[in-house]
C-alpha cells in the first residue's frame, strides 16, 4: 500500500497565496505547508512510498522534491496532470491509477487533518467484512451547502455521496480521505474512467457514485470530534493556521 495525495488544484480563492504556489504548498504553521502535514501523516503510520498528482505551478514541487523526501523520510513519486486547470478532480485521481493499483490511502492535499484519520482508517480496514474502498466520515460537524456529504444504507454503507444534498438528509461530511483496497481498485479506476468521460468537470467523489451504482461497496470509518479543516479560501486557511500548531 502506497500514499497517495491530490495536489493538482490551483487554489483560485486563495489568491495571492496561491499565484506561484499549488494550493498544498501554502504554508499553515510557520514554514509547514498542507503537504507537509499529509506527507508527515503517512510516514507516521508507515507509508513511505507516496504519489503526489500534481498539475498546476508543477514546477514548485518538483523543485522542492528532495527536501521533502529529506524532511520526512518519504520516496515521491509525481504523476503530471496536464488538465489540472481545465478539468476536476475525478481526472486526477484516474491519473495515479497504476499507483492505487496496489492499494492507497489517499488523502486531498488542501484538507489539514491530524494522524489520527490515516490510523482510524487503517484500523478499519481490519475489521471483519470490510469494503474494498473506506471513507473517513465525520458524522460530528453540522454540516452546511458546501461539504461533500454523504448518506448511508442499512448496512452503513455509502448510498449517496454529493455537494448537492439537503444537509438535513445528510449522515455526515466525507473529509477528503480515503482507504483503497488493491482488491477494489480495478473497479473504481474504471468507474472514475467512465465519470470523467461523462464530464470531465466532475470530482472523484462522482467516480465514487458511479462506483457504487454499478455495484460496488464503499464503507465508511467515523472519525469522531477531530480538528480538521479542508482549504478553500482565506477563512478555511486561518482556521487551518489555527489548529495546525495542535497535530
Amino acid at each position: 500500500m502506497i500514499g497517495l495525495v491530490l495536489a493538482a488544484g490551483a487554489g483560485r480563492r486563495l489568491r495571492p497565496y496561491t499565484d506561484a504556489l499549488p494550493k498544498a504548498l501554502v504554508p499553515v504553521d510557520g514554514d509547514t505547508t498542507i503537504l507537509d502535514i499529509a506527507l508527515a501523516n503517512l510516514a507516521t503510520v508507515g507509508l513511505t512510498d507516496v504519489t503526489v498528482v500534481v498539475g498546476y505551478r508543477a514546477d514548485a514541487v518538483e523543485s522542492r522534491r528532495a527536501g521533502l523526501e529529506a524532511r520526512h523520510g518519504v520516496r515521491l513519486t509525481l504523476v503530471h496532470n496536464d488538465r489540472a486547470e481545465e478539468w476536476n478532480n475525478c481526472y486526477s485521481l484516474w491519473l495515479a491509477r497504476d499507483q492505487f493499483a496496489q492499494g492507497a490511502l489517499l488523502v486531498n492535499g488542501d484538507t489539514v487533518h491530524p494522524v489520527d484519520i490515516e490510523r482510524t482508517l487503517l484500523a478499519a480496514r481490519e475489521q471483519e467484512g470490510a469494503a474494498g474502498v473506506l471513507l473517513a466520515l465525520d458524522d460530528q460537524k453540522r454540516l452546511a451547502d458546501e461539504e461533500m456529504k454523504v448518506t448511508l444504507d442499512d448496512d452503513g454503507h455509502l448510498r449517496r455521496i454529493t455537494k448537492l444534498m439537503d444537509p438535513g438528509e445528510a449522515d455526515g461530511e466525507y473529509i477528503g480521505a480515503t482507504l483503497i483496497e488493491a482488491s477494489a481498485a480495478g473497479a473504481l479506476a474504471q468507474a472514475l474512467e467512465q465519470t470523467w468521460r461523462r464530464d470531465p468537470d466532475l470530482y472523484y467523489e462522482d467516480g465514487y457514485q458511479t462506483f457504487v451504482d454499478g455495484g460496488g461497496t464503499v464503507g465508511v470509518a467515523p472519525i469522531g470530534v477531530q480538528l480538521w479543516v479542508e482549504v478553500d479560501n482565506h477563512a478555511d486557511l486561518a482556521r487551518a493556521r489555527e489548529i495546525a500548531c495542535h497535530y
